[in-house]
């Protein structure tokens, strides 16, 4: 009887999240992506419209009452026309449209004269490993799918997706799903769903998500500025594994280590140099190089940043001044 009463509480759980978000989750319609336009024709008559035909079909998720939504870039990448379904089967075509390849992240605009639906947005960074978590979408049209699994791994990385750590879930995601929000129990966004791990092109138990608290900082960027401005200090960074602290005798996880510092980046003009092992930066502790990563990137360019560094068996603060990633002068290190 306990275990039936368990789970029958999981199931309220369940049943009150998808009720609480699914009104904010759209269905996000992509025309034109990839079409030639008539005038590209040398030869024939002119085809169809590009803007017309659609190409692309994902899922979104509203997160704020004037109607700006986030989406996947792969799901809006290219398109002529973006066009979002509501919940209740409205359609409204989108007249702002900005992504962000690098974190596959973008946000569209809505309009209308009263206020949407929007979902509220959980705590990304208080997630674990087993924590429940509830998928919805629109996986081969279908609109407001609802699957269950867990947070199955934190941190993860993926090939196509340059820039941010991802969660790893079973809940089931499936194309149509990417854009769509994960959420926890209490009906707060906590991911966005982007990809799955497969073999055939179906699911097989292992999908990926973009932390909410990170993809809220893109949508914010690319909302205000239709672009990300990211910071950087020019470093190569590695993680002080057993393996590499062995190497360079250092203490295992002591910080993150700067294997590498970039010729007159903003790192080498703050004083660090190569081998220093980066302990803190702007007050906080840092030991894995994406975590560092992420906090630089977030910081205003211009802006100058306390970093403590370990160097010879002495700690010392030196303050860096970030500069734009897309500085020639930090070269392809972070």
């Amino acid at each position: 009887e306990a275990a039936q009463a368990g789970a029958r509480a999981l199931s309220r759980a369940f049943r009150s999240a998808a009720r609480k978000a699914t009104p904010a989750v759209v269905t996000v319609l992509s025309y034109g992506q990839n079409v030639a336009t008539p005038d590209d024709a040398a030869d024939g008559p002119p085809g169809r419209d590009p803007a017309e035909q659609l190409t692309g079909l994902g899922s979104g998720v509203i997160v704020s009452e004037d109607g700006t939504v986030v989406t996947n870039n792969h799901v809006i990448a290219g398109a002529k026309r973006v066009v979002i379904q509501l919940y209740d089967e409205t359609e409204i075509e989108a007249d702002e449209v900005h992504g962000d390849p690098d974190s596959d992240i973008a946000t569209l605009k809505i309009s209308r004269e009263e206020p949407f639906t929007s979902a509220e947005i959980g705590d990304s960074d208080g997630l674990e490993i087993g924590d429940w978590v509830l998928a919805i979408g629109s996986p081969f049209r279908l609109d407001a799918t609802v699957s269950a699994g867990i947070i199955s791994a934190k941190d993860r990385s993926l090939q196509r997706i340059r820039r941010g750590r991802l969660l790893q879930t079973d809940a089931a995601i499936n194309p149509g799903n990417s854009g769509g929000p994960l959420i926890d129990l209490d009906g707060r966004v906590i991911a966005i769903s982007t990809a799955i791990a497969t073999r055939n092109g179906g699911y097989q138990g292992v999908g990926f998500a973009i932390p909410i608290r990170q993809a809220k900082w893109i949508a914010d960027e690319l909302s205000t500025h239709g672009r990300v401005r990211r910071a950087a200090i020019g470093i190569r960074m590695a993680e002080l594994n057993p393996k590499i602290a062995k190497r360079f005798q250092l203490p295992v996880g002591l910080g993150v280590l700067a294997y590498q510092v970039i010729s007159d980046s903003a790192a080498e003009r703050a004083g660090i140099r190569p081998l220093d092992v980066i302990l803190e930066f702007d007050g906080q502790r840092y030991r894995d190089p994406g975590n560092l990563q992420e906090a630089i990137e977030r910081r205003p360019v211009g802006s100058v940043q306390p970093v403590r560094i370990y160097r010879d068996g002495k700690e010392m603060v030196v303050e860096v001044v970030l500069a734009p990633i897309d500085d020639p002068t930090q070269g392809s290190a972070e």
